[in-house]
This record gives C-alpha cells, sequence and structure tokens, in this order.
C-alpha cells in the first residue's frame, strides 16, 4: 500500500511504497541518534512526521527491526555539529559547478580565506569533507566542513579538468597527511586479501610486487609497530628505519610478558 503524505509548504504530496517507508522510516531513527551527524535534529523532526502517516503495520514492522537493533557508539572524539543549510548550499555548488568562497579553520586554529571550485562530498569517519579545487593553491584540496565558516556561493561558474578519485583523497588525509609520521610497510598478502585487512581511513593500500604496500601515517612509531603486531599476515618494514627498531622492541616486550 502506496503512502500519501501531507504536501508541507511547496513540496507536492509523498508516495512511498511499503518498503520505501520502511527504508526512510528506519533511515531516519538511525541518522536522529547520530547516524548523520550534526543532522539529528531535522532527522527526528522529519522522523515525527513521517511516522504520523505510517499505518500501523508497517509502523509494527519499524519497531520490529529498531527493537531488535543492538548500536555500537564508536569511539574517539565525537563528531562536531553541522550546519545542514552549510551542507546543502555545498552539495548544490557541487552539482551545479559554482564557485565558492569561505573561511577555513585549521586544525591547529589558524584561519585562511579559501576560494574554490566544489567537486565531491564525502562522509568518513563520522564527519563530512568538501573536496574542492583550491584556485589560490592551484590543487585539490579537502576541507571539514564544520570547520568552514563565512561560506558564500560566488555565482561564478567552472568546469572541473582531470577528476581526482574524491575517496581517495580523504582517505589519504585521514590516514596519512594529518599524522607526523609516515611508514611504508609491505603486506605479504594480495591486495584483496589486505584491503580486508586494513580500513581505508587507517591506512592507504597499493599493489607491490611483493604484495601490498601499506602507507600509514601516525605520531610516534610504538603505535605502528603495534598495529603492525596485530596483523595476521607477514610484512616487511621498507621505511622509516625506527620502526624496525621500534616493532623489534614490541616483540621482545611480547615474548617477556609470555615467558
Amino acid at each position: 500500500m502506496a503512502i500519501n503524505s501531507r504536501p508541507a509548504g511547496a513540496l507536492p504530496p509523498l508516495l512511498l511504497d511499503d518498503d520505501e517507508a520502511i527504508a526512510v522510516a528506519l533511515g531516519l531513527r538511525f541518522a536522529a541518534r547520530g547516524g548523520l551527524p550534526g543532522l539529528e535534529d531535522q532527522a527526528l523532526a522529519a522522523l515525527a512526521k513521517i511516522e504520523q502517516v505510517l499505518p500501523l503495520r508497517l509502523r509494527v514492522r519499524v519497531e520490529a527491526v529498531d527493537s531488535s537493533t543492538v548500536r555500537v557508539t564508536p569511539q574517539g572524539s565525537p563528531a562536531s555539529r553541522l550546519n545542514p543549510n552549510l551542507l546543502v548550499a555545498m552539495a548544490q555548488a557541487c552539482r551545479g559547478g559554482e564557485r565558492m568562497r569561505f573561511v577555513y579553520v585549521n586544525s591547529t586554529g589558524l584561519e585562511s580565506e579559501r576560494h574554490v571550485e566544489p567537486y565531491r562530498l564525502v562522509f568518513a569517519a563520522r564527519r563530512w569533507y568538501l573536496v574542492a579545487f583550491d584556485r589560490d593553491r592551484e590543487a585539490w584540496r579537502t576541507f571539514r566542513i564544520d570547520r568552514v565558516k563565512d561560506a558564500q556561493l560566488t555565482g561564478l561558474r567552472f568546469q572541473h579538468q582531470d577528476l581526482p578519485d574524491a575517496a581517495a583523497l580523504v582517505a589519504e588525509g585521514l590516514a596519512v597527511s594529518v599524522y607526523r609520521l609516515e611508514a611504508k610497510v609491505v603486506l605479504k598478502v594480495k591486495p584483496a586479501e589486505a584491503a580486508n585487512l586494513v580500513s581505508p581511513t587507517v591506512g592507504l593500500l597499493s599493489p607491490h610486487r611483493r604484495g601490498t604496500l601499506l602507507r600509514i601515517g601516525a605520531d610516534d612509531l610504538p603505535w605502528i609497530a603495534r598495529y603492525l603486531a596485530g596483523m595476521p599476515c607477514r610484512f616487511e618494514v621498507l621505511e622509516p628505519a625506527e620502526l624496525k627498531e621500534a616493532v623489534r622492541a614490541h616483540a621482545a616486550r611480547l615474548a617477556a610478558d609470555t615467558a
């Protein structure tokens, strides 16, 4: 049975079949509970409207799935609040090929003015990122959207050339670029198997003649040594040389603890 919601403002009536209605309701419940950081209030408001018009038989199905689901709260820093209007404006700029200007605040609090050509929005590690071509730096950049201030659409149009892999750019920033140290390690497994072992937000993988090359970043080498020690495969440290010593020291401690 289709669901016909009441029109709101300029929006036309919304027609959903049963499966679509359940998917929308479950998705909004997930978003309202933190699954879409920064948009919880908007998701909750939309959910209330959807559930008002759900037939009882569909509400029962939604409740059954929801009550049987256990959610594990991600560790680490909580997701920052996000301005939904800014997210929508960036999405429109990406789709319409319109330049933007904004002030960007980096991880140290330093502000800089940016003039960019937006390309894609990426959601990773509980945060939203904008991938855009920075006209002043003549290079592709990624921007955490919760660090953007005073954003404005310029009305100026553009066409991208030599488009990058937006997800790969964000992954590289999360896995390597933000850290003080970078290591290169060969995992003695094929790339397909390595992809099942290493999250794209932890390390970057590429084919290597002896297996798979892993590029991984951290602020201290002992952390990388501990991470490698947990890998269920053989590996070879390429660089830096100090990482080899950190791995040996970790292995010696493990041997001593189990002697």
